[in-house]
This record gives structure tokens, C-alpha cells and sequence, in this order.
């Protein structure tokens, strides 16, 4: 299915692309696809090697403590339900334990090393090397549906664009990730009984016969899909090797070019008031005299900063009392995190640039305008679209557009606090399934994409629901 998916995604940017002008110049996807894939090996690979050896070498430390056995036997009755492929006591269970607490917590960037680790035990416990099994996908699952107890990333983004009592968004998205979280499970369990879902055995191929393979036919359905692509690729070159004109017609035309000069309208205006917002902020810090924050804002920062602290100390201190070699430990469990990070490069750069290609097009803003009649109807903000299509497939760039909706002046707080509570609802379900699948090299991913886009709708939904039922009238 994901082959299906990115090549489909890699069509409408790129076609889109060359219908709006953005194939070439200024705003070229092609520059765009090339700064996406430098970010996922420099950006993201090799900062997450380093975090993975950190984490791996806690783990290891953790385990060797007996700490992680203490938590696993405690949570062992809805563990056993929800994993019951995976024995009781079995490595993959602790892994799991932690990577979903940190993820709970709001520290997502540090429970990725964790679920790597998971998938990793996981993939011992697998009969079919290729294909994720039932436990992999209702653990992906889960992490998709992103339960949150403190969505600190959310807060801060409203903070920053200067919404005051950003604090309220904390009850409404622990409510809508409990909802995704249930969804989750029950469409991870659900699907796996589906005959179309069931798990292929592993295909061994030799050398000899990979030599033989000769490529298959094409069929008539694949000549249709070649035959319409070359003809808007013709369309598409016509345009941009045409005067300008051409295109400013069509684009006049069909409307576009008010809806394309609208969104970048919106863009830079976000950006300058993100800007001046940040300035009048340096500015007022370095003339008055620092405002004590309130009591639930410093409680949170305090257990999010105490967080981590309290892991190391538990994890060396009992470890080291013991009679556990804590330094020899934590330098062999962080061995393999290098391993992880390179075996993932290839995953990463195959999804962002696709992604950068897609996002930088333009086809967010254009769905938007053809679907704005239709989500009026719903009562699901039509602002909202981009946010919500972005959000499974990149994180930064969901971000973007996080910003844009809380710094719009004409937006009213009903839209920009549902924004925060569908951002810190939904999770990076493709980003997730091409990391964490492809640690452990899976091919076939079966229904853990169905599962996980599940969650992001339902996610979605209660966010919106949640938003408008709590601050419909602020």
C-alpha cells in the first residue's frame, strides 16, 4: 500500500507543482526535495544516533536495575491483552513501557530511541521477517494515537504566538488522545482478522534467480494511469515552457491565482507577526523585571524538566546498588544506536522529500479551496485542512502551519485553541511507520497504516468536537 501512497504523493506534487510554477525558480519543489533529504540524514539520522545511544545505554541500565521488571509485572494484566503474542517478561515489553510513558509525558523526541528498541525485540519475536506482526502494529498504533498527558509542544506554540491561557488545551487533548488511543487499538485488532491484512510469508529469492526474474507486463489499467500521467506531464511542460502567460490565464481562470496569493498573503503575514511578537517579547525581558509564572505553569515545567533526572538517577543509583558495572552497561546497550540510525537514512530520505515536494506545491492550499464548501457543511473548520492534512505526514511541517493559524489576526481563539488541541492529538503516522518499520527492515506493512491514519481521524474529529464544545464562545 505505502508504494502505492508515495508514488501518488510524488505525482500530485510534482504535477501541481508545474501547474502553479513552482517546478523551477525561487520556489522550486526540486530544491525542496533536495533540502527535505539532507534534513532527514543531517537533521534527523544522525542527531537520532546520538539520542539512541543515550537511551539504549539507560535502558540497559534500567534492565540490569530490575526496574523495568517491576514496571512490566505491575502492568502485566493489560499488557497481556493488549500484546498477547508477546510472553510475559520479554524485553520487548519493558521497551514498550517506557517509549509510550515518555510519549505521555510529551517527550517525543526521546521516546523515539525507545520505540526503536521495541521494534527491535519485536522483530526477534516475528515469524515473518517481512511483514509486521499483529504486535508491531498495535504497538504502532498506539503511538499513533499519541496519548498525551502534557502537550507542552502545543503550549508552547501558543505561548509564542501570544495566546494567553494556553493551559486550557491540556484537558481537551488528553480527552481527544484517549479517543484516538481506543480507536487505535480497536482498529489495529480489528483489521488484523481481515483476510486482505493477513501476514505473507517471507520471499526468498537466490541469486540465481534474481538473475532470471525478467519484469512483468504492463496491464491495461497501468497503461491508462501511464497514458493520463504523460498527458498532464505534456500539460504541465506546455506551461512552463510557454510565455507566462499561458499559465496566468489558466490559473486566472480556474481561480487559483486568488486562492494561491491569499495563502502566501496569510504566510507572510504570519511570519512578520510570529516576528514581532518574538521582539516585543526580548524586548520586554530586557526592561522589566521577570513576572513569576503561575503555580500550574511551574509545577509542569518542574515535573517536565524532573522527568528525565529522576530516570538517570533511578536507573544508575539501584543499578550501581546492585553491584551492576554501570558505566561498562550503559557503554554496551548504546553500542547498536549508530547501527539503527544508518539502517533508517534511506527510509527517511525516500519519505521527506516527497514530502517537501508535496508541501512546498501548493496542493494543500488548493484542496483547501475545493473542499471548503463541503467542510462548511460538517462544521469542521475549514482554516484547520492544512493543519490536519499535514499533520500525519511531517511534523515541522505541521508546525509551519501551526504558526500561521495562531498568529492570523482574523482567526478567532475557537480556531486557534482547537489548532493546538488537533496538533498535540495527532501524531506523524507516516514519519513513525518508515522509522520504525524501517529499523528492522519490514516490507510489508499490512494494516498499520490503515490503524494509524484510524487514530489521526479520530484524533481529529474529538479535537474538533472538544474545541468547539469548550471554546465555541470565547
Amino acid at each position: 500500500m505505502l508504494n502505492y501512497i508515495w508514488a501518488t504523493l510524488l505525482f500530485i506534487g510534482l504535477l501541481v507543482a508545474g501547474l502553479v510554477g513552482r517546478v523551477s525558480g525561487d520556489a522550486s519543489v526540486i530544491d525542496a526535495a533536495m533540502k527535505g533529504a539532507e534534513k532527514a540524514v543531517m537533521g534527523i539520522a544522525l542527531p537520532l544516533a546520538g539520542m539512541m545511544m543515550f537511551w539504549l545505554g539507560v535502558l540497559r541500565l534500567l534492565e540490569k536495575a530490575g526496574v523495568l521488571e517491576a514496571v512490566v509485572r505491575l502492568l502485566s494484566p493489560l499488557l497481556r491483552r493488549l500484546f498477547p503474542d508477546v510472553p510475559t517478561g520479554h524485553p520487548a515489553m519493558s521497551a514498550m513501557v517506557m517509549n509510550l510513558s515518555a510519549n505521555m509525558l510529551g517527550l517525543s523526541n526521546n521516546a523515539t530511541p525507545l520505540g526503536l528498541k521495541a521494534m527491535g525485540h519485536l522483530q526477534e519475536l516475528n515469524p515473518h521477517k517481512q511483514s509486521a506482526s499483529n504486535a508491531m502494529i498495535t504497538f504502532l498504533a498506539l503511538n499513533t494515537g499519541a496519548f498525551t498527558l502534557i502537550p507542552m509542544t502545543a503550549m508552547n506554540f501558543l505561548n509564542a504566538a501570544g495566546v494567553s491561557h494556553s493551559f486550557r488545551v491540556i484537558v481537551p487533548t488528553i480527552l481527544a488522545t484517549a479517543c484516538a488511543s481506543v480507536a487505535a487499538v480497536i482498529a489495529a485488532k480489528s483489521f488484523q482478522r481481515l483476510p486482505g491484512f493477513v501476514a505473507q510469508p517471507d520471499e526468498i529469492i537466490s541469486e540465481t534467480q534474481s538473475t532470471a526474474v525478467k519484469p512483468a507486463g504492463i496491464s491495461r489499467k497501468a497503461k491508462f494511469w501511464l497514458t493520463l500521467l504523460g498527458t498532464l506531464f505534456i500539460g504541465v511542460s506546455a506551461l512552463e515552457l510557454g510565455p507566462p502567460s499561458w499559465r496566468q490565464t489558466v490559473l486566472d481562470q480556474t481561480g487559483l491565482s486568488a486562492v494561491l496569493a491569499k495563502s502566501a498573503q496569510r504566510k507572510a503575514e504570519a511570519e512578520k507577526t510570529l516576528a514581532l511578537k518574538k521582539e516585543e517579547a526580548k524586548a520586554a525581558a530586557a526592561t522589566q523585571t521577570k513576572v513569576e509564572p503561575p503555580v500550574w505553569r511551574r509545577v509542569m515545567d518542574g515535573a517536565s524538566g524532573l522527568a528525565i533526572p529522576a530516570i538517570l538517577i533511578l536507573a544508575v543509583s539501584v543499578a550501581w546498588a546492585r553491584g551492576v558495572k554501570v558505566y561498562e552497561e550503559f557503554v554496551d546497550g548504546a553500542k547498536e544506536g549508530f547501527q539503527v540510525a544508518v539502517r533508517i537514512m534511506p527510509y527517511l530520505v525516500a519519505m521527506l522529500a516527497v514530502l517537501a515536494i508535496l508541501r512546498e506545491s501548493g496542493a494543500f492550499q488548493l484542496l483547501e479551496y475545493l473542499l471548503a464548501p463541503l467542510l462548511n457543511m460538517l462544521g469542521f473548520p475549514v482554516e484547520l485542512l492544512s493543519l490536519a492534512l499535514m499533520r500525519p505526514l511531517s511534523g515541522s511541517g505541521a508546525q509551519g502551519i501551526l504558526n500561521e493559524i495562531l498568529t492570523r489576526p482574523d482567526l478567532s481563539e475557537m480556531v486557534k485553541f482547537t489548532a493546538g488541541i488537533l496538533y498535540g492529538s495527532t501524531e506523524t503516522t507516516f514519519y513513525v511507520l518508515t522509522v520504525y518499520f524501517g529499523s528492522v527492515g519490514i516490507r510489508r506493512f499490512r494494516h498499520a497504516l490503515v490503524a494509524g491514519l484510524t487514530a489521526d481521524f479520530i484524533g481529529m474529529v474529538a479535537a474538533v468536537f472538544f474545541g468547539r464544545l469548550l471554546f465555541a464562545f470565547t
